[in-house]
């Protein structure tokens, strides 16, 4: 079982409008703190074999200008990696996925001995994204993918009972799946109302997330 209530307020969440490279942004921010050492997390990020069990299947050459693959999801190249060093670590690498490109970095910091933060930042340039698609879903449609993700190292790295990368797609029609993709979208709704968004608006935005990845058809959008 996963302590669903747990997961979700163990995630900070942040949706940001920045200009970055003279481009209008969306920076999405995602932190959680595991009870593991910095080396530790850092290998089950890092390393193909282990991502595999926590996240997707995971191919190429992960090393700087190496380009990777996520079976079934995105690919893209790894543009800067630093191992554990004085309780910090790093990479970053784009995020390519139907013909778009976005950016992503994970930074590890050590927090103790036997604790690590975790933050995952995903920037995506705004007229990168359809204003139809924005308009439905908002920074849901990414952030509670990620959400899934967090959910599974936790599980990963604590040996925590829940589902497999293979069984998430299944565990989204249970009740404690649904609880967390409810849970995951609000969240996410009211992280892009403190970006400034309306916050009815948000809140259909997270209405019709929560449909999309528990496989109903998006209020907004029916007939």
């Amino acid at each position: 079982m996963v302590d669903v209530q747990r997961q979700l307020a163990a995630v900070s969440r942040e949706i940001a409008s920045e200009e970055i490279d003279g481009f209008p942004s969306r920076v999405q921010t995602l932190a959680q703190t595991y009870p593991s050492p910095i080396e530790d997390v850092w290998d089950a990020v890092t390393r193909a074999d282990r991502i595999a069990r926590w996240f997707q299947p995971i191919s190429g050459d992960l090393m700087v200008g190496g380009r990777y693959q996520i079976e079934g999801n995105a690919g893209g190249e790894i543009q800067e990696c630093a191992p554990p060093a004085n309780g910090a670590a790093h990479y970053k690498a784009t995020w390519e996925y139907g013909g778009g490109v976005t950016w992503l970095t994970v930074r590890l910091t050590a927090e103790g001995v036997d604790a690590t933060r975790f933050e995952l930042e995903h920037i995506a340039r705004t007229d990168e994204v359809p204003a139809e698609f924005w308009d439905v879903y908002g920074p849901g449609a990414t952030g509670v993918g990620w959400d899934g993700g967090l959910l599974g190292l936790n599980l990963h790295l604590t040996g925590g009972g829940g589902p497999k990368p293979e069984d998430a797609e299944a565990w989204a029609f249970t009740d404690e799946g649904r609880a967390f993709y409810r849970g995951a979208a609000d969240a996410w709704g009211a992280a892009h109302a403190a970006d400034g968004a309306d916050p009815a608006a948000a809140a259909r935005a997270a209405d019709n997330t929560f449909a999309f990845y528990t496989g109903q058809t998006p209020p907004s959008t029916e007939d």
